[in-house]
């Protein structure tokens, strides 16, 4: 068992590692257009001096402040909403339809309407996040709390149980499972969000940096965006897992 968990760290490892040195090659002996396609040398290269200018570090602030304001507006309501959905029928039938209305309709596309409200400063990113974050949380957390075995429900009942200790004893650790995979689709849903919003509406962070480099056809740097979005998305996401391991030690 020991042995075969290896041989799949290693095949997991070294499978992106083969692809990048294929690139590498390709693109030294220009089979692949290295206008289009820089090595990944000279892209780790790229990547080293922005950072040494200090250029990297500020649309990294800029990207994550902006992300984690922004997730924490749109999952703080979104926990509240789906727990009180799940609890109550009340609750489920006032906002299941709103959820339904706005949930198909793309983040990006309300942009001009964000902006309309919130003008185009810090606040109106934030939002956007929050808003495409939202949807996902919500209504896993009214799945999770929809899902709770019944016979725990029936002993609160029994028990009397009031309405907090009924949230933060059952609903609340009951649902923690599948709020948690919303959640791990949100901060994917996030980035991608805050990438399109700094492309449309920004001059500074992660989403800016990739689209100003690529219409400057400074294309280095472009990759250098992609790879920062890569690595925070893998990062969030592990993270995201150890939170899943603390609270959930039974899955």
């Amino acid at each position: 068992m020991h042995h075969r968990f290896n041989t799949q760290k290693i095949i997991t490892i070294s499978s992106p590692l083969c692809l990048l040195l294929l690139w590498e090659i390709f693109s030294q002996m220009n089979i692949l257009d290295s206008r289009f396609f820089p090595p990944p040398t000279l892209i780790l290269q790229t990547l080293w001096d922005m950072a040494e200018s200090g250029e990297l570090f500020k649309h990294i602030t800029v990207s994550l402040t902006r992300i984690l304001f922004g997730f924490l507006l749109g999952v703080i309501p979104a926990i509240c909403i789906g727990l009180l959905m799940g609890m109550y029928k009340f609750m489920k039938y006032t906002f299941s339809p709103i959820i339904m209305i706005f949930m198909p309709i793309p983040t990006l596309a309300m942009l001009p309407i964000i902006l309309i409200l919130f003008g185009i400063g810090e606040f109106s990113k934030m939002v956007t996040i929050a808003i495409s974050v939202f949807f996902p949380v919500a209504i896993n957390t009214a799945a999770g709390v929809a899902n709770i075995d019944q016979i725990y429900v029936d002993i609160a009942k029994n028990y009397q149980a009031n309405a907090k200790d009924f949230f933060f004893k059952i609903a609340l650790p009951g649902s923690l499972p599948v709020m948690l995979e919303g959640i791990q689709m949100g901060q994917a849903i996030a980035l991608l969000t805050i990438v399109a919003a700094e492309m449309i509406g920004a001059t500074s962070g992660i989403g800016y940096l990739i689209w100003m480099n690529y219409k400057a056809f400074l294309l280095p740097e472009m990759y250098v965006g992609l790879i920062l979005i890569s690595f925070f998305g893998y990062f969030f996401s592990l993270v995201l897992r150890g939170l899943e391991r603390k609270l959930l030690p039974w899955k």
